[in-house]
């Protein structure tokens, strides 16, 4: 125990003693209750490391649970930009990192390559069965940050594209592209091929996607849903009425045994952070071009949780 604890026990109970005495002088035959014990602080004192994947939005989130963490009194420390799955999840499952923003239908074909899951309530629920043992999620937000395939509005409107369906009626070569490890994800080109009956070709064009979409290289991109250039470069999200992609909301991945600890205060910030909410973090990001923990600390305060 800390000693500033320590010392605030001790006066505590100071207090409650000397009380004591005085109700015994005063009373007659009444019983006097024993007063309760003073609610003991949380334990704060041992670290909390949070990571973040190499992709700004996911590193503002981070930020802001390290932020709302720190106001509540924690110690943080930050190891953002990692990568992808397979560079951070074993530092997760070892508990080299505590807790992490993550993301429940792509967490989740993580562990179940061949889920069927697909409604946000389905995904959730079966993603908590299937993680590792010391591992849980806390509440998943109303944000949503999931694989999408857009076109630019030109490519739409020449097609007559508006979700995945209308693909396979293309008669011109398609090239999708995407991060590399994109090629062997299930809502990859064998999942649109499987599902939707349709061919493409792929490019592992990584950051470079919607500089090359926009180039010609590739004709269709996957973009996550919230990225603000959906908005600002004019692409057309096609629907995906058969399932492709899972649900995936914003979700914190936390170690076990500092889920409950940690619960109030990240819950709170999960419930307040939305779908619009998340593409204007996204904005101030790349078109503001604000710190991430400039962006966090606002928004916090916007919140009324800073």
């Amino acid at each position: 125990m800390s000693p500033s604890k320590k010392k605030l026990r001790l006066g505590m109970a100071a207090l409650v003693a000397a009380a004591a005495l005085t109700i015994a002088g005063c009373a007659t035959s009444d019983v006097v209750e024993p007063a309760p014990e003073p609610p003991v602080p949380a334990d704060t004192s041992s670290t909390i490391v949070i990571g973040s994947q190499a992709y700004y939005s996911n590193e503002i989130i981070a930020e802001i649970y390290a932020q709302a963490l720190e106001g509540a009194g924690y110690e943080v420390e930050r190891r953002f930009n990692i990568g992808q799955r397979e560079a951070y999840m074993p530092a997760i499952e070892s508990g080299e990192i505590g807790l992490f923003p993550e993301y429940t239908g792509n967490l989740l074909q993580w562990f179940e390559p061949d889920t069927t899951a697909r409604t946000s309530e389905a995904v959730y629920d079966e993603l908590g069965a299937a993680l590792p043992e010391g591992l849980t999620v806390l509440n998943q937000a109303p944000a949503t940050d999931q694989d999408s395939y857009n076109v630019t509005a030109e490519f739409a409107k020449a097609q007559s594209l508006t979700s995945l369906d209308d693909l396979a009626k293309v008669q011109q070569t398609l090239i999708l592209g995407g991060a590399p490890e994109l090629a062997e994800r299930p809502y990859g080109p064998k999942g649109l091929k499987e599902l939707y009956d349709v061919t493409v070709q792929f490019i592992g064009s990584g950051d470079t996607t919607v500089e090359e979409l926009l180039a010609g290289t590739i004709n269709i991109a996957n973009v996550y849903s919230a990225d603000p250039r959906i908005q600002t470069d004019d692409l057309v999200t096609l629907s995906d009425p058969k399932g492709l992609f899972l649900a995936s909301h914003v979700v914190p991945l936390v170690n076990a045994n500092i889920a409950v600890e940690i619960a109030e205060v990240i819950n709170a910030v999960s419930a307040k952070l939305t779908p619009e909410g998340l593409v204007a973090l996204n904005v101030q990001s790349t078109v503001d071009q604000l710190a991430p923990d400039v962006i966090a600390t606002q928004w916090l305060k916007a919140q009324g949780l800073g």
